[in-house]
């Protein structure tokens, strides 16, 4: 336990601390966020911004694991170490994604492809990683293992849907001020939990969960300290952004430990706000291809919609300017509220299935 709150609290600070630096470097080098043209015109106004937020995410949470891992003597555990490589392989992607949009000052980084290319090589090392090195189990999970075994083959391609599902998910929430982070600091403390838990009741679990689920708990908690370090950065207006660096890291981050942790299908539930997300894109989309280009929604992603709708409404009170900022402040904080709540769901799913499970035991 001492080790899961060194994480979290070290890494807390390092963010706390490390994000204004790593602000004034990318500042005086003039490496702003580029502003897509189809998204909201009010966020014209962030253009010039700060981005690559994610490297000092990345930084604490790994600093932290590395000393508390070291402490409890458990810097040799392999999932932990797993799930620390996957955040920082994936975070590599979306670095080199960010840095080619600041190269080019425009927003388009990484062609789809080569994308796609990092993402396959980054899940094809973890999927070998998790089944070779860490033990975990190739069935499918919701929490624990179901009927459904992938096997050593099938278990690849799994390993990309999942990392790759996942981190575009919270890419697509990165949208709005301390959107992503705050949501997902939520998911991590989720897992921090749920890591902790499966680590203090080894009979309850399966031995291949059990194994490393307390350095689990540690790249958790010290993702989670390092997010909210962040978000003191990042929260409305927001100073710095993640950019891909950041959303890709947190997405492989959250995936890797749904895998060997054995409850990838609790995921949809604990990021509950990333697949609402996803799926307004998905269905914005297929309107519009079906039905003679009609739109679903305002503008997708989901929070897009919102806070069109709320700049509408507060622009009779206050003015245009105003009420988008406004708008924007609204929709993240609800939107949190919404991942909340979701997130408590799962766990509270968790907790039950465990009590069913000790009572028929």
């Amino acid at each position: 336990m001492r080790s899961i709150l060194i994480a979290a609290a070290l890494s807390l600070g390092l963010a706390l601390v490390g994000t204004p630096l790593l602000i004034r470097f990318l500042t005086s080098r003039r490496l702003g966020q580029p502003i897509r043209d189809d998204g909201p015109q009010s966020h014209k106004l962030k253009q010039g911004t700060p981005t690559m937020g994610g490297i000092a995410i990345i930084g604490a949470a790994s600093i932290a694991y590395v000393i508390a891992a070291g402490m409890a003597g458990r810097l040799g555990s392999a999932g932990g170490a797993l799930a620390m490589a996957t955040f920082a392989g994936m975070g590599l992607v979306g670095f080199l994604d960010d840095y080619i949009k600041l190269r080019s000052r425009r927003n388009l980084g990484l062609t789809k492809t080569a994308k796609f290319g990092g993402q396959t090589a980054v899940a094809i090392v973890f999927a070998f990683g998790a089944q070779y090195v860490a033990d975990t189990s190739t069935q499918l999970s919701a929490i624990g293992p179901l009927d459904f075994d992938f096997g050593p083959y099938l278990f690849p391609l799994f390993a990309f849907v999942i990392l790759a599902g996942t981190s575009n998910a919270v890419n697509l929430t990165d949208g709005l001020d301390g959107l992503a982070a705050g949501t997902s600091a939520m998911v991590f403390a989720a897992y921090t939990f749920i890591a902790f838990w499966i680590f203090r009741h080894e009979p309850d679990y399966t031995q291949t969960a059990y194994n490393h689920a307390d350095t689990l708990a540690m790249a958790a908690a010290a993702a989670m300290g390092a997010a909210r370090g962040f978000l003191w950065w990042n929260a409305p207006k927001a100073k710095i952004f993640m950019g891909d660096t950041g959303s890709l890291a947190i997405g492989g981050m959250v995936a890797a430990l749904a895998v060997l942790t054995e409850t990838e299908l609790l995921l949809i539930l604990l990021g509950g706000l990333f697949v609402l997300e996803t799926l307004s894109v998905i269905l914005q989309v297929a309107v519009f291809r079906l039905f003679a280009r009609r739109r679903l929604f305002r503008m997708a992603p989901l929070h897009h919609h919102f806070e069109l709708g709320y700049a509408d409404e507060y622009e009779v009170v206050h003015g245009r300017e105003l009420a988008e900022e406004m708008a924007q402040v609204t929709v993240t904080v609800r939107f949190w509220i919404i991942a909340g709540m979701s997130t408590a769901l799962g766990v509270g799913l968790f907790y039950a299935e465990y009590l069913s499970r000790v009572g028929s035991g």
